[in-house]
């Protein structure tokens, strides 16, 4: 049994027997992001096919098992739980918000493997956790220096959804603004599923910033770019975003999108062989009809071959083992050669600017 990326196919049960092994896909079906949802989902199913052609994992079938990562953390936490403890799932993955990782980890407690994929905060070393995503490290820190550097942009006002993750990077975001004689004018977190910006954006305004950093998800980043541009702030002010993506410029409109910037391990148009064979591989399985190609999709990819190649080299599916062979693991991705390094994927990470709707790269951070 397949999963395909179409919305009936999003109950499929454990498959039983000793021939398969079942992964828990934990992505978002609703919410914020919930626009993600269905890149996702494709993005993991090509690599399950892929890796099942290959002849699985160390001889099994592998099947993967979605959990809807939207649902309020700790409903994540009790239905992964629930899988671990029947016996049904030996491996977790998916993109999700912190806030569900921050709840799911420790329920999980180093039981099985868990992959987390989105780009985060940082500082996650819970045991049994491995980490494909970008962290501020690799991906604020060189954005806000080449802002810096190349175009003099110093002053910046955050907007962040209130949670983990944009807390915290906002925190990174002030160590590196310190370093290159740059400024926060403003600072202001709003509930997630925010509609209404109409305070925010005076804020903005009256900061005097330069550049907005926002730190918003999914369709509270759509909201936003659409009040913004209503403004007539996107003539004056940049926006720079270490998660948005395609699913979000398509979702705010092209006229939406002006002076908005992002960063990210991959890009559907990355002119590398790796990222152009992986586009080509992926439209014709799905169909020019597909869900966006995106860098949060190709995450979950990431994650479902990094367990598989974690697996194979440690010859088990137990944490342990896996771990003990975790440092230095190298491959090919369509991120490019990828290393583990602490638990945590080393890649390279780009700069993008919004050209409409789609992402124009232009250069390597």
């Amino acid at each position: 049994m397949a999963l395909v990326a179409t919305p009936k196919h999003l109950t499929v049960p454990p498959l039983r027997g000793r021939d398969v092994l079942n992964m828990a896909l934990v992505i978002p079906l609703q919410g914020p992001a919930g626009i993600f949802g269905p890149s996702c989902e494709s993005c993991a199913a090509l690599a399950m096919e892929e890796i099942n052609a290959e002849g699985g994992v160390l001889g099994r079938e592998l099947n993967l098992v979605p959990v809807d990562g939207g649902a309020a953390p700790d409903i994540v936490a009790k239905d992964v739980d629930a899988l671990i403890r029947a016996g049904a799932v030996e491996a977790v993955t998916g993109w999700h918000i912190s806030a569900v990782r921050e709840v799911v980890a420790p329920r999980i407690d180093g039981r099985v493997p868990y992959a987390y994929t989105a780009l985060y905060e940082g500082g996650e070393s819970r045991p049994g956790v491995f980490l494909t995503g970008e962290t501020p490290d690799l991906q604020l820190g060189p954005a806000l220096g080449w802002f810096a550097e190349s175009i003099g942009v110093r002053r910046w006002t955050i907007v962040g959804d209130d949670y983990v993750w944009p807390r915290r990077s906002a925190r990174a975001a002030h160590h590196y603004l310190r370093r290159i004689g740059g400024t926060v004018c403003d600072e202001m977190y709003v509930p997630l599923g925010t509609v209404d910006f109409s305070g925010v954006l005076r804020r903005v305004e009256a900061s005097g910033c330069e550049a907005v950093l926002m730190l918003l998800i999914g369709d509270d980043a759509v909201e936003f770019n659409r009040a913004f541009s209503a403004t007539g702030l996107d003539r004056d002010v940049l926006r720079f975003s270490s998660l948005i993506d395609e699913n979000v410029l398509l979702a705010s409109g092209a006229y939406n999108t002006r002076g908005l910037m992002t960063s990210a391990g991959y890009f559907e148009d990355l002119a590398t062989t790796s990222g152009l064979d992986f586009a080509s591989t992926y439209f014709r399985r799905f169909g020019p009809d597909a869900p966006v190609l995106n860098s949060l999709g190709e995450s979950c990819y990431e994650g479902v071959r990094l367990l598989t190649e974690l697996m194979r080299r440690a010859g088990s599916v137990a944490v342990r083992p896996m771990t003990a062979v975790a440092e230095g693991l190298s491959y090919e991705s369509p991120r490019g050669t990828v290393e583990l390094r602490d638990r945590h994927l080393r890649q390279r990470v780009f700069l993008a600017a919004a050209d409409g709707l789609f992402w124009d790269v232009i250069q390597q951070l």
